[in-house]
């Protein structure tokens, strides 16, 4: 574990590698599961105030469900105490869209299409990454999530040699910041270090 400003990361965040790979899996984070994609308290609101302008954007079973049950719910049990994007029957995101078989993101797509400047909830962004936060300490906790579904994304990264803190540079850096980022480069960097040291 390596102490980042007030985020403890999980070494496996450095030395797993990973890419998603779409055309093998399909997609299948926005469909497997129990809960919705975890929200932050902002993106709450956020959804709140981009629905109208986004909701073309979205199937009509995903309008139909968030209509009914609101744009996310809370989730309760199984280690989940927290809200969340509001899923279908069978456990699928109600912003998910289909594209030739694929799984894509409604909220994504009007992102790329201009119409709002919210990409997709940031834990969908940074995934693999989970964010677990302990209020009592302030501190937050970064750890690499293992996912059966995601397997041909680890052969992936490992075929190219990309680990899951490059491949989510982006999304790191719009939770954190730049300076965050360059921090685990360092750390990075650290931690090679030691490993060629214990050869």
């Amino acid at each position: 574990m390596i102490i980042i400003e007030d985020k403890l990361v999980s070494d496996d965040v450095f030395e797993k590698q990973f890419i998603c790979n779409l055309k093998a899996c399909k997609g299948a984070c926005c469909w497997e599961g129990d809960y919705g994609a975890p929200l932050e308290e902002a993106e709450k609101t956020t959804l709140n105030n981009i629905y109208e302008d986004i909701k073309s954007f979205l199937s009509p079973a995903g309008r139909k469900i968030i209509e009914e049950q609101g744009k996310y719910v809370y989730y309760e049990g199984k280690g989940a105490n927290e809200w969340g994007t509001t899923l279908l029957e069978g456990s699928a995101c109600a912003y998910m869209t289909l594209e030739n078989g694929t799984a894509k993101c409604g909220i994504e797509a009007a992102y790329n299409a201009g119409v709002t400047d919210f990409k997709k909830p940031i834990s969908c962004h940074l995934y693999p990454i989970r964010v677990s936060a302990n209020k009592q300490t302030g501190f937050e906790a970064l750890n690499y999530d293992e996912w059966e579904i995601c397997s041909a994304a680890c052969e992936l990264g490992e075929k190219e040699q990309v680990p899951v803190y490059e491949f989510l540079k982006e999304a790191i850096i719009r939770k954190y910041g730049a300076d965050f980022y360059e921090q685990m480069e360092g750390a990075a960097g650290y931690l090679e270090d030691e490993r060629e040291k214990g050869n």
